[in-house]
C-alpha cells in the first residue's frame, strides 16, 4: 500500500541506504541523498583495479531510473534534525521520517574518490596501467582490504612479488585459530609475503597507486617496490552530523538503539557503518539493518509501533576471498563459529564478488 504525503528522506546510497529506498519505494515518497551518480558496489573494486575491461563497469548501478516513484537528489548534506535535512546547497528537505546512511570512506582503491561514475572508471584504468608495469608491490595494511588486494593482484599477475606489512601481531585478530592458519597457507601458496608486527618508519614519497620507486624501512629493515597502496584507514563519514542530532563517539558513529532509532529520535534512524553497533561493519550487516528499518517506518507510517529490532551476530563473520579461487570465512552456526571451505568462499563472494546478487536485488543491467 502507498501512503501518499509521508516523506522518508534517505542520506546516503551505499548498501543500506540502496537497498532501503528499495524497500520503500512503492510505500511512501522517498528521497535519496546521494552525490554519486550511481550505486557502487565497493567488494568489486579491487578486481575492477586488476581487470578493469572485464569487472569496472560492473560496479556501477545508475541511480536514474533506480526508483519508481522517489527521487535522487546529487547532493550532500550538511546537517540533520528531527524534521528534515539540510543540504550542502542550502536547500532543506522536510521529511516524516529520516534515515542517515552515510557509511564510512577508505582510500582508494577500495573505495571511489570521486561521484562520477565515468571519473571512477578512469582511475581504475589509469591506476591498473601503473600497476600492470610494476613488479614489486607493497601493500600497507593486512585486513580484509589488503589481503584481497594481493589476492586480486596475484591472480591477474602471478608474478609479482607482493608484500604485505601490518603493526599487528596477527593476520584477522579475533577470528578463530583454523581461519588464521588456513589464511597463512593461502598466502604462502601464492607467494604473497606478509610481514606482521611490522609498521613503516615513514609513509612512502610516491602517491598510493602511481608508479615509482618505493624506498622505505620498516623497523629499520629496507622495503622497496615500484607501487604501493594504502589498505587502512576507515573513517566515518559523519562530518555533517558533529553538532547535530546526537552526539557521536570517538569513531564518529551514532548513538542507535536495537530498534536502529538514533537515541532519543523516535522518526530518526540511523543504519550501517554509521551506526555505533558492536560488529564488524560489512555490506551484509547494513543490508540487515535496512531490512529491520524499512519494516518499522512502515509500522509507523501504518500507525502501528514499531517492534523489528537488530541483534547483531554473536560470532565474527567474515568471507575474504584471494582472487577468484582461493580465500577464508567464517560464519556463525548453532553451535559457534564455522570455517568455511574454499569452494564455499569462491561460491559465495570470490567468483562473481555479489554481482549476480546485486543485479538481482536492484533489477537494474549495470553501467553500459
Amino acid at each position: 500500500m502507498t501512503q501518499q504525503g509521508k516523506t522518508v528522506a534517505v542520506v546516503g546510497g551505499g548498501y543500506g541506504g540502496a537497498a532501503l529506498v528499495k524497500a520503500l519505494d512503492e510505500h511512501a515518497d522517498v528521497v535519496l541523498i546521494e552525490p554519486k551518480d550511481a550505486f557502487v558496489h565497493a567488494a568489486g573494486s579491487l578486481r575492477a583495479l586488476t581487470q578493469p575491461e572485464e569487472w569496472a563497469e560492473r560496479m556501477f548501478y545508475p541511480y536514474d531510473g533506480f526508483l519508481k516513484r522517489g527521487k535522487h537528489l546529487r547532493e550532500y548534506a550538511s546537517g540533520v534534525d528531527d524534521k528534515g535535512v539540510v543540504l550542502a546547497s542550502g536547500e532543506r528537505v522536510e521529511a516524516d521520517y529520516i534515515v542517515l546512511a552515510t557509511g564510512t570512506g577508505y582510500p582508494y582503491p577500495a573505495k571511489t574518490r570521486t561521484d562520477s561514475t565515468e571519473e571512477a572508471l578512469a582511475h581504475f584504468k589509469e591506476t591498473h596501467a601503473e600497476l600492470a608495469g610494476a613488479a614489486r608491490v607493497l601493500i600497507a595494511g593486512a585486513g580484509p582490504v589488503g589481503l584481497e588486494l594481493a589476492g586480486e593482484i596475484k591472480a591477474v599477475w602471478p608474478e609479482k612479488q607482493i608484500t604485505i606489512v601490518d603493526p599487528a601481531e596477527e593476520l584477522m585478530p579475533g577470528y578463530e585459530a583454523a581461519l588464521r592458519t588456513e589464511l597463512h597457507a593461502q598466502l604462502e601458496k601464492l607467494g604473497i609475503e606478509v610481514r606482521l608486527g611490522v609498521t613503516l618508519d615513514d609513509e612512502p614519497a610516491v602517491e598510493p597507486g602511481r608508479a615509482g620507486a618505493v624506498a622505505v624501512t620498516a623497523e629499520n629493515e629496507p622495503i622497496e617496490a615500484d607501487i604501493w597502496f594504502r589498505a587502512f584507514g576507515m573513517t566515518t563519514n559523519s562530518g555533517y552530523l558533529k553538532d547535530g542530532i546526537a552526539p557521536l563517539n570517538r569513531r564518529g558513529q551514532l548513538p542507535v538503539t536495537p530498534k536502529l532509532n538514533v537515541e532519543g529520535h523516535e522518526h530518526v534512524y540511523a543504519i550501517g557503518d554509521l551506526t555505533d553497533m558492536n560488529e564488524e561493519k560489512r555490506a551484509s550487516a547494513a543490508g540487515q539493518h535496512a531490512a529491520v528499518v524499512a519494516a518499522n517506518i512502515l509500522a509507523q507510517i501504518n500507525g502501528e509501533a514499531p517492534e523489528q529490532e537488530y541483534q547483531p551476530s554473536p560470532v565474527r563473520v567474515a568471507i575474504v576471498p584471494l582472487g577468484p579461487e582461493f580465500g577464508v570465512g567464517q560464519m556463525p552456526s548453532e553451535d559457534g563459529p564455522v570455517q568455511l571451505p574454499i569452494e564455499s568462499v569462491i561460491e559465495w563472494k570470490g567468483r562473481d564478488l555479489m554481482t549476480g546478487y546485486f543485479d538481482a536485488a536492484f533489477r537494474l543491467a549495470p553501467a553500459q
